[in-house]
């Protein structure tokens, strides 16, 4: 199949053309003629899916036939978790309306940074790509208004709908017009999500892609059993020694993403840090010098692990495990995507076992075990 037969416009397949974008995912190949529908969708694929294009292309063709009416009332609100994901999504809606003849203006609003430019920067705006707590921010400073939205988008649906966002998202829905499209995007469907979601859909489009066996497999997992105490010279010696140039570190704290940092970076070995706790400005400036290759290793929490597209991305290294399977999984999803192959490293304390062990019964699959005996990296 190609994009040809999904009903998109010839301008965006003009676009798409040009970007070498021959021929959809299937997500994309099922959400995109469902969306131009008007349908209610609730689209389940696994990270690295084209899970953002298949919402983006047929709301930017919908948008073509629309104007904004009324200043500083968007049309389409996407909400997002993080402020790396509402900065993606944006660029992703820009890179396709930058090829159409009808003004889209898109923006991304989110914490961490000044709230004036972003009220000033609202007016025309088409497109709002934003996280619940700035958003609310916005609303109550009257800089925009959510009356007139015809679609609502939420990225990484599970995350919006958990205890964590469930107070933002409320206020959010109550603001919301109660006729309006509904789309839903997950890699995972919690029962949860599933109940929730019977709430804020009508009749929807239900799109499950599992991921197939091949697929999974082009990220190589594997886990070296260490003691807690020699975690860091065991990661400092598998980055020189299989000279790693591109490795994204996850660690369950801010505290000690900065102190794997800090170490690497004494032991010659060039890393940043991206946590809640760092400026946006830092955070935007680290991703984006880690996506050009300008820094070797990043640190970070699991802020970076939904939803985040490092295209080609070689290596994901576990220094801790997450809490939760489904961030394990999010987490590795970060490497092995677009078809390329990808490592991914866990480093297994002894009080890590029994968790890991869980991890891989829910994933159903089994990790080649490494014992760290015999390997010298005590000088590291």
């Amino acid at each position: 199949m190609s994009f040809t037969t999904l009903g998109l416009s010839s301008a965006l397949l003009d676009v798409l053309s040009k970007k070498n974008y021959t021929k959809p995912y299937p997500i994309q190949e099922a959400a995109i003629p469902a969306i131009l529908k008007g349908d209610d969708v609730l689209g389940i694929a696994s990270t690295g899916s084209g899970k953002t294009a298949s919402f983006v292309l047929p709301l930017l063709q919908q948008l073509q036939h629309k104007r904004v009416e009324k200043n500083r009332h968007v049309t389409v609100l996407v909400v997002v978790p993080t402020r790396e994901l509402a900065v993606q999504v944006r660029e992703v809606f820009n890179e396709f309306a930058n090829g159409i003849s009808a003004p889209i203006k898109t923006m991304a609003v989110f914490g961490g940074v000044s709230i004036n430019p972003q009220m000033i920067g609202l007016q025309g705006v088409n497109v709002l790509v934003a996280t619940p707590g700035r958003l609310l921010e916005l609303v109550e400073s009257k800089a925009v208004h959510l009356s007139d939205i015809t679609t609502l988008v939420l990225d990484e649906a599970d995350k919006m709908l958990n205890l964590g966002f469930k107070d933002e998202m409320n206020r959010i829905f109550a603001l919301l017009p109660k006729k309006r499209q509904n789309l839903l995007f997950s890699a995972t469907l919690s029962d949860d999500l599933n109940s929730i979601t019977t709430l804020l859909l009508h009749n929807p489009k239900v799109i499950k892609i599992v991921a197939k066996e091949n697929t999974l497999s082009l990220i190589n997992q594997v886990a070296y059993f260490v003691e807690e105490e020699k975690k860091g010279p065991l990661l400092r010696y598998l980055i020189k020694s299989q000279d790693l140039q591109q490795v994204l570190v996850f660690t369950s704290s801010s505290y000690k993403a900065d102190a794997v940092v800090d170490k690497l970076s004494k032991h010659g070995i060039d890393a940043e840090a991206i946590h809640g706790k760092k400026s946006q400005w830092v955070r935007t400036e680290v991703l984006r010098q880690f996506k050009q290759g300008k820094v070797r290793v990043v640190v970070c929490t699991d802020l970076l692990a939904r939803g985040i597209d490092i295209e080609f991305l070689p290596c994901v290294i576990n220094y801790e495990l997450p809490r939760s399977p489904k961030d394990y999984i999010h987490r590795i999803g970060r490497t092995g995507r677009a078809e390329s192959p990808g490592d991914a490293i866990s480093l297994i304390a002894p009080d890590d076992e029994h968790h890991f062990k869980i991890i891989q019964k829910k994933m159903r699959r089994q990790v080649e075990r490494i014992e760290t005996e015999n390997l010298k990296f005590s000088g590291y």
